[in-house]
């Protein structure tokens, strides 16, 4: 039986064969051998995708990888540079590929084996490492190896640096296992969710608006690694069970969960306890932990049987969220009401869309309140305010209704001691008095205000009243909608802009 040369195989089944074998081995071995193997090897269908890790063979012998790596790097590598279109290294391949050519067409660059501490020394001393992430558009890291190492901190930083250098990326795949993030919309939620970090157990994520999502993705795909999900959002949202219900299945893994929404309805009822636990939680049966506000604003031109407030709490007792508070409209007037349900003890920061059908409590961790309303308020409502919230810095009011009794005040100041900001810009003028005049409200460190020129023309008696002058004292940012020119009075009245 004849021996059979390599050279005598044809050229396809070459080619089966290098693909097989490790870059490195196949690019020292072959090239340069004689004209038709260089003609095979080098073949731009051969070479377009090349991997460099590192095998272990030459991780025990360094000294010669690296001779074999430099000898590639020096009369190989400017050979092949506008044909590779894919390279895989790792951290000791990294410094002979990277940066020694311009590769033209290189778009996917995956990183192996490397630990956190490694990486991020590359991502932050490596130029040449920037220059290829600047025209990547798909990456891949991998081999965080020993998990004592992974530290939040150092995660997010190569997180970071990642989605800085790298402009044009599509597709990233990372072991993130934790990470918080404000975002603008819904899909950026749904993109990041979408098996680019597939590491992930913690995700705490501030969506700016909810909207009917736009992307082409499979949204059916069950989220098993996610443990620890927090979404909060500052607006209304109208796609709650179009979007927010349908994600939140996903999760079946589940632990803790934190939810602030607030839900728009036409002609429907109040989110409850019942609809919660038959839409997202028994989709979650490893949940021990539910902290939450939800908010449900319900709008229509036709009569809505509504819960109370025995009802909404009942139906969260029921379904094991005995800690919990509600307040809610009772009745369908003016084709507009609201309810809010909130886990306790209160876990926010904040308290948005409050409205009139609020019934006072206490709330020491809450810094900021917007209010939303056009039904008439009295006096004594901004005092249960000022108990309820004893650490209020951040006041937002929506209301165009004047204030009842407005004239008749109750002869006690209300205190608002640690409010800084308040936004009136779209309240009646009746609240700009409210609580400008020291004779209804105390504001001692209010330092920010928003508020209608024309309307503080007309409270302050065009900056000559008294009694609104000591709470605008402080004042260091005044904000109007309109241009104004500054009145006689204007600086004296406000000596602290």
């Amino acid at each position: 039986m004849n021996d059979i040369h390599i050279l005598d195989l044809p050229d396809e089944m070459l080619r089966i064969i290098f693909n097989k074998l490790n870059a490195t081995d196949m690019l020292y071995s072959l090239v340069n051998v004689n004209q038709r193997l260089d003609r095979v090897v080098l073949d731009p269908l051969n070479v377009k995708y090349l991997d460099f890790v590192t095998k272990p063979f030459y991780i025990r012998n360094l000294s010669i990888h690296a001779q074999i790596l430099h000898k590639m790097r020096e009369n190989i590598l400017p050979r092949i540079k506008d044909k590779v279109k894919k390279l895989t290294v790792d951290p000791i391949s990294m410094k002979f590929i990277l940066g020694v050519v311009r590769y033209s067409q290189l778009y996917s660059l995956p990183l192996i084996d490397y630990k956190p501490k490694i990486l991020l020394q590359h991502l932050s001393n490596d130029t040449s490492l920037h220059l290829v992430m600047n025209q990547i558009t798909h990456m891949n890291v991998e081999g965080f190896l020993d998990d004592n190492e992974l530290l939040v901190e150092d995660e997010l930083n190569i997180f970071a640096m990642i989605l800085s250098f790298s402009r044009c990326l599509i597709d990233l795949t990372y072991p993130l296992t934790k990470l918080t993030i404000y975002v603008n919309i819904f899909d950026d939620c749904l993109y990041l969710l979408n098996g680019c970090l597939e590491y992930l157990s913690t995700l705490i994520i501030r969506i700016n608006k909810i909207d009917c999502s736009s992307l082409s993705i499979d949204r059916t795909k069950k989220l098993f690694k996610l443990k620890y999900f927090t979404l909060t959002t500052p607006r209304h949202t109208r796609s709650y069970n179009e979007e927010l219900v349908p994600l939140l299945r996903r999760m079946l893994n589940l632990e803790e969960l934190t939810l602030y929404v607030s839900v728009v309805r036409n002609n429907s009822t109040y989110v409850d306890g019942d609809e919660l636990y038959d839409d997202v939680l028994k989709y979650m049966p490893r949940l021990n932990k539910f902290i939450f506000n939800i908010h449900t604003y319900v709008a229509g031109y036709r009569s809505i049987n509504l819960p109370s407030n025995i009802d909404i709490r009942n139906s969260f007792i029921r379904r094991g969220y005995p800690s919990i508070d509600a307040w809610a409209d009772e009745k369908f007037i003016l084709s507009r009401n609201n309810c809010h349900v909130y886990s306790l003890p209160y876990g926010f920061d904040d308290f948005l869309f409050m409205t009139s059908c609020f019934q006072g409590s206490r709330f020491d961790k809450v810094r900021k309140v917007s209010f939303y309303d056009d039904y008439s308020l009295e006096h004594q409502f901004f005092t249960i305010i000022s108990e309820a919230f004893p650490f209020l810095q951040h006041l937002i009011i929506y209301n165009s209704s004047p204030l009842i009794n407005n004239q008749n005040y109750a002869s006690k100041s209300i205190s608002f001691n640690h409010l800084a900001v308040l936004d009136i810009l779209d309240a009646h003028i009746d609240y700009v008095v409210q609580f400008l005049s020291d004779k209804n409200t105390h504001l001692p460190h209010l330092a920010d205000l928003a508020v209608k020129y024309e309307k503080l023309v007309v409270a302050t008696n065009n900056f000559t009243n008294n009694t609104t002058r000591r709470n605008c004292t402080n004042i260091k940012c005044l904000r109007t909608i309109e241009q104004f020119v500054r009145a006689e009075n204007f600086d004296s009245y406000f000596p602290s802009l």
